[in-house]
């Protein structure tokens, strides 16, 4: 107890001093230009030296912080795979969208059951850079979400310079389908839901609703159809056929590029895309996929495929 009140009047007695030289000096340069001059220097190198810790932290550290991947939860190749690892493996799992958006860690409103095309493109990249792996493994469970996800995940699995063999779980469908269709190989569950080659715009209206409540949708725009869409208005003849216009164009996309991943004629994919899937027995029978099986089928047909026993790293 001695001891602990000793050092804390010994330190009691140090910022006294310190402060009471402290008030000296700024008397003293209160009076003197020499004083006036060095407490002036201080203030500027002080602040110097404040900024510069700032910027170097924002401009210098804050960029190169994390520049392996799009998003930090895909780290460089070199971290993400060992010595026995030889397949690259990676999930699509959720809805399927082109990024995620920033959102904090507790956000209830934010859809965490959700993968983003340019972290799958990213990962596709970096096997390809890695001269440990051979073939790259999509595990796939998800309905769908963006077309053009769906597309931009299509294009990096076709321009992989490796193999890339996907295998359909529970469900594989809508542009999910789409982002594996270009795969080398398609192994899917008998059971799993495959397909959906379709495109919707659908949503909820809530106008007539908001008509009862006494709300009224004041319409203030640069055009007549800049407000298409909103669930606070009823959609006119006019906006649906605009809406449904671009629909169709996108469908005509997907079915276009089935039809060229898959080798089908465009016609028979037109007479199956009515938007709904089949069962992974009745996708093999149309071409939509390649065989039945799952995870133990693909790591058999990696082994006879790269001569060699297939590791898998999951991203």
């Amino acid at each position: 107890m001695c001891y602990y009140l000793t050092k804390h009047l010994k330190m009691k007695k140090l910022f006294n001093k310190t402060n009471e030289l402290w008030l000296s000096f700024r008397k003293w340069s209160d009076v003197n230009i020499f004083g006036y001059l060095i407490g002036s220097i201080v203030k500027i190198i002080l602040i110097v030296t404040v900024f510069t810790i700032l910027f170097y932290s924002l401009f210098i550290v804050g960029p190169f912080k994390d520049n392996s991947s799009p998003d930090s939860s895909i780290s460089d190749s070199s971290d993400t795979t060992n010595d026995n690892c030889s397949i690259m493996g990676i999930e699509l799992h959720g809805t399927l969208l082109t990024y995620i958006p920033n959102h904090s860690e507790n956000d209830s409103l934010f859809d965490y059951n959700t993968v983003a095309s340019q972290n799958i493109i990213w990962a596709i990249k970096q096997a390809n850079e890695d001269e440990k792996i051979k073939a790259i493994v999509i595990e796939v469970d998800s309905g769908g979400g963006s077309p053009t996800g769906g597309e931009e995940v299509a294009n990096a699995i076709k321009g992989s310079e490796k193999p890339v063999v996907a295998f359909i779980r529970e469900v594989g469908a809508s542009s999910a389908y789409w982002a594996i269709s270009s795969a080398d190989k398609i192994f899917a569950s008998k059971n799993s839901n495959v397909g959906a080659i379709g495109i919707t715009a659908s949503y909820v209206s809530v106008a007539e609703k908001n008509k009862k409540d006494g709300y009224i949708f004041e319409e203030i725009n640069s055009g007549k159809f800049k407000d298409s869409g909103s669930p606070d208005k009823p959609l006119t003849n006019e906006e649906r056929l605009l809406m449904l216009r671009d629909v169709n164009i996108v469908f005509g996309n997907f079915v276009e590029a089935i039809s060229k991943n898959r080798n089908i004629p465009i016609e028979k994919v037109r007479s199956i895309a009515d938007g709904s899937t089949v069962l992974g027995s009745k996708a093999k029978e149309l071409g939509l996929i390649d065989a039945i099986g799952g995870i133990s089928e693909v790591e058999q047909y990696l082994e006879e495929t790269t001569g060699g026993e297939s590791d898998i790293c999951w991203q």
